[in-house]
């Protein structure tokens, strides 16, 4: 009997050391079609509970899939915490649905051509697996339509569907979304009119540029809207989800009732085949961009402005993308949100160096005004550490340390965990469900209406 309690005691003790050592969920990658150099960004980083192998299925002798290889492999090489991926990659012309039949891993990483996204995402959910993509994940209509039948079949297949938004990640979009919750500081959003928006985002970005410190080759039909997308389904979803985020953070948005598009407009960026060559490599023109070359000048539908309301808060959005920065610049931001008692604003221009700045502007002429952001600012300090305020033109700046700030790959390691905690916890929670729902309604509709109004 004695025996049999102690054998009893140490069976429960081994199940009870098996139950607290249950990993969580266990990742494993399939990269597929690989044409856009946020795939590889995505591996920048290891995490423990992502396997090393990683399964790649593409075209073969894709442009993009070498570049991607490439870019894993500096990161496996690099001196300074180095990865170690294993990358077993097949190019066979089924290599889809090769994917999809041997399911070699459980969680599919999209970053490449657009115009393919929704099928892959609707056939990947099909099979059983997550996805994790990269932004676009719709580009028009129908692509939205197609998306919000994935949304529905992945939950109720328990399956995980989401998309890659860095830009929560930035500190002076948390800070400025940090600030807008507190009273004392923002008071309330405004409402806003449509010549007088209560959030405005405006950004501008350059097709030239660079990545892990090497010229980033583009492939041709980045530069073809029915690819890549107009500009106005494209870098305008970071914009429009951080509207979302920011100012009703933790909300469940209901883009049949709560969004409605006022206006919309889309216009193209010139390139002649010298500079298109530059990026690409390529000696002409492709065939399939013929269709918006005039003159031998490209005509690249890349920028786009939208106006709108959420829950009755007026927006105006605009992206816009020119060749290359002149030298000594670089990409620029501003974003606005219009509280009773001040404005919050990011700038990132020449004043600023080219490097985003967040600013306090007062609209209340109460004199306890500044006491009371201090006050509240000296709690945001203990979260953030060496933050501080400092006179500026219209209000004060925000100096934020050096440590808080990342750069546009680091981004992708910190939205990645993200995602990694809600396989963990084998769910999204709803507001992020509805939300990318409510962005790619957001974003296609404005799209829908540009077409139109633009013909």
């Amino acid at each position: 009997m004695q025996r049999c309690f102690y054998l009893a005691a140490i069976l429960f003790g081994m199940n009870t050391m098996v139950l607290a050592q249950k990993p969580g969920f266990q990742c494993r990658l399939i990269t597929l079609d690989p044409a856009h150099f946020h795939a590889a960004l995505v591996q920048k980083t290891a995490y423990p509970q992502v396997d090393k192998s990683v399964y790649v299925y593409a075209p073969g002798g894709s442009a993009g899939l070498k570049s991607h290889l490439a870019l894993v492999e500096s990161y496996n090489t690099r001196t300074t915490a180095p990865t170690a991926w294993k990358e077993e990659v097949y190019t066979g012309a089924d290599f889809f649905d090769r994917m999809l039949r041997e399911k070699k891993g459980n969680v599919v990483v999209l970053a490449g051509n657009n115009r393919s996204k929704a099928d892959y995402i609707s056939k990947s959910i099909d099979a059983g697996l997550h996805v994790f993509a990269d932004k676009p994940m719709a580009i028009n209509t129908a692509g939205f339509e197609q998306l919000k039948k994935s949304f529905a079949r992945a939950e109720s297949k328990k399956l995980l569907l989401y998309d890659i938004m860095t830009e929560r990640f930035q500190v002076t979009n948390r800070l400025q979304k940090e600030l807008s919750q507190i009273p004392a500081v923002f008071g309330q959003l405004q409402k806003g009119t449509t010549d007088d928006p209560a959030v405005i985002t405006e950004s501008t970005h350059h097709f030239f540029k660079s990545v892990s410190g090497k010229p980033l080759v583009r492939p041709g039909w980045f530069f073809d809207a029915e690819q890549q997308g107009d500009g106005i389904v494209d870098v305008t979803t970071h914009l429009v989800d951080l509207v979302q985020w920011q100012c009703f953070p933790g909300q469940e948005i209901d883009y049949t009732r709560d969004i409605r598009m006022l206006a919309a407009k889309r216009w193209p960026t010139t390139m002649t085949l010298t500079q298109f060559r530059a990026i690409t490599g390529a000696a002409a023109f492709p065939d399939f961009l013929a269709k918006n070359t005039r003159d031998s000048v490209l005509q690249v539908y890349a920028n786009g402005e939208m106006n709108y309301t959420i829950r009755g808060v007026h927006v105006r959005i605009a992206a816009m993308w020119n060749y290359a920065a002149p030298a000594g610049t670089g990409d620029t931001h501003y974003a606005m949100l219009k509280g009773s008692k001040a404005k919050l604003i990011i700038r990132q221009g020449a004043e600023q160096g080219y490097v985003p700045e967040l600013y306090i502007e007062p609209i209340s002429t109460d004199p306890g005004y500044e006491q009371q952001l201090r006050n509240a600012f000296t709690e945001l300090e203990k979260q953030y550490p060496g933050l501080a305020l400092i006179p500026a033109a219209n209000g004060w700046q925000v100096t934020i340390p050096a440590k808080y700030r990342l750069d546009h790959e680091a981004t992708f390691a910190e939205v990645t965990k993200q995602y990694l905690k809600y396989l963990d916890a084998g769910k999204i929670p709803a507001w992020e469900k509805k939300g990318m729902l409510a962005k790619y309604y957001t974003t296609t509709e404005a799209l829908r209406i540009a077409v139109t109004t633009n013909r």
